[in-house]
């Protein structure tokens, strides 16, 4: 029955088992008071501690939860910054046992399609790039594209840490004699900032990328930025067997839960607002010396 920690942890919502292997090397966790290290394995009973502090729930007691967030421009994918600037961690619900676990990232200037979960094994195999999870944006390229370019972005281009490339590449209607066009891109890795650093290999300018698909999941239209909503069961199993783990059999929500009718929609956007005024509020304030 037993388990490698860093995977018992991870399943806690502590943390992705990479973060957790960290933590294990640095003598942050222990194991019935002993400090751990790396390999050990333990069993269903053991007494787990980070930091000194005791996991309450067992991995398996944990409900599998998945929130669906779009992102703002300006928010980074951090938990705290040292300036003050807003984190996509602000806002999200508060959660009994473990912790929120961002799905990637996503730089500061790229807003759109962020999930979050409370099962770092999710996490870690949603970000992994053996599951070949794809991901597709909408970006606005300020440049003239021609037919070239696509070929050589679909083929691979050789960027500073190995062969990139979109596996699609579609454009959006619009004007043909703008030097600003719109496309729709896809790709099954996440490299950091991979889709501008593709386009700026060919000579091109990102002037707006938006994440509108994960896996499965489209970014939902209606859902405001900085706006969140919990997936349903049907959903999360959805997103669970694209990874190859047990589907859940109990959610703590309701379908009807997840639908953006015209209440839930007004309630969430006058939020979203409120949120955005005691931001510019606590940033006017001035700091104590």
């Amino acid at each position: 029955m037993s388990e490698k920690l860093q995977k018992v942890l991870a399943n806690a919502g502590v943390g992705s088992r990479r973060e957790m292997e960290k933590w294990i090397a640095q003598g942050r966790i222990s194991v019935n008071g002993k400090v751990a290290t790396l390999g050990d394995r333990v069993e269903p009973l053991d007494q787990l501690r980070v930091d000194g502090n005791l996991i309450a729930a067992a991995a398996k007691e944990t409900i599998c939860r998945v929130l669906m967030y779009n992102k703002p421009e300006g928010e980074l994918c951090s938990r705290k910054d040292p300036q003050g600037r807003p984190t996509v961690f602000d806002r999200l619900p508060k959660i009994q046992n473990g912790r929120w676990i961002a799905v990637g990232r996503l730089d500061i200037n790229t807003s759109g399609l962020l999930l979050f979960t409370n099962d770092g094994e999710l996490a870690n195999r949603l970000m992994h790039p053996k599951h070949e999870i794809e991901r597709e944006y909408a970006v606005r390229v300020f440049g003239e594209v021609d037919q070239d370019i696509i070929k050589r972005l679909k083929k691979g281009v050789e960027l500073e840490d190995g062969v990139s490339k979109f596996t699609e590449i579609r454009k959006r209607p619009g004007d043909d004699e703008s030097l600003n066009s719109w496309y729709n891109v896809t790709l099954s890795e996440g490299k950091n900032r991979e889709v501008r650093r593709l386009w700026e290999s060919q000579g091109l300018q990102v002037s707006r990328l938006i994440r509108v698909r994960y896996g499965t999941l489209d970014l939902q239209n209606r859902l405001p930025q900085g706006g969140w909503i919990e997936l349903p069961l049907t959903d999360l199993n959805t997103l669970r067997k694209s990874v190859q783990l047990d589907l859940e059999q109990e959610s703590l929500i309701e379908d009807k839960q997840t639908k953006l009718d015209h209440v839930r929609l007004s309630r969430m956007r006058r939020s979203v607002q409120k949120h955005k005024v005691n931001q510019g509020r606590a940033k006017a304030r001035p700091k104590k010396k």
